[in-house]
């Protein structure tokens, strides 16, 4: 891969909360070397407010976040993406999109916080859960030597980084 700013795609099934939180966060660590979007497969139409919430406490511009298909990133015009993660949580049996095309992709399997019940306080922390666990991934993803590995050595550590994390959670 070219020595460029690396265009990632997070996909979900709302893109309410989840893509949206690693949109934010890769575009912040990652500036000038990662560009994030975010979108889903079935797109809510609006943004959880508790994501928004936990964004913003954390002093993320949240002008950005729109909740959006997957439809946008595949026609004329859309940026070509170099890496795709899917973050459908498989044991909740949730429908992901599946992208089709040449970019790198790996499932990185959160649970949807937006599915959590509970008090105010219970929801607030499966929302902070959720960012946690992104932003772990996140951090292993850029300090990866995208250009010193080949493209099979990629491919398993992006694969390592869904599964390694999902058992240290």
């Amino acid at each position: 891969m070219a020595d460029h700013a690396y265009n990632v795609l997070f996909l979900c099934n709302a893109n309410s909360a989840r893509s949206i939180m690693g949109e934010a966060i890769l575009n912040r660590i990652g500036a000038g070397r990662f560009k994030a979007y975010s979108a889903g497969a079935n797109p809510k139409g609006t943004v959880n407010p508790y994501a928004l919430q936990l964004l913003e406490s954390l002093n993320y511009d949240t002008s950005f976040a729109r909740s959006k298909s997957w439809d946008e990133f595949s026609g004329p015009g859309a940026p070509e993406m170099d890496f795709i993660f899917t973050l459908c949580d498989s044991t909740a049996n949730e429908s992901c999109p599946v992208w089709v095309g040449h970019p790198m992709t790996a499932l990185w399997a959160v649970p949807d916080p937006a599915k959590a019940g509970g008090t105010d306080a219970e929801r607030h922390l499966a929302f902070a859960d959720a960012y946690r666990m992104m932003s772990n991934r996140i951090g292993l993803f850029t300090n990866l030597p995208i250009n010193a590995l080949d493209h099979m050595a990629l491919q398993r550590h992006l694969d390592e980084i869904g599964h390694d994390q999902a058992r240290a959670n």
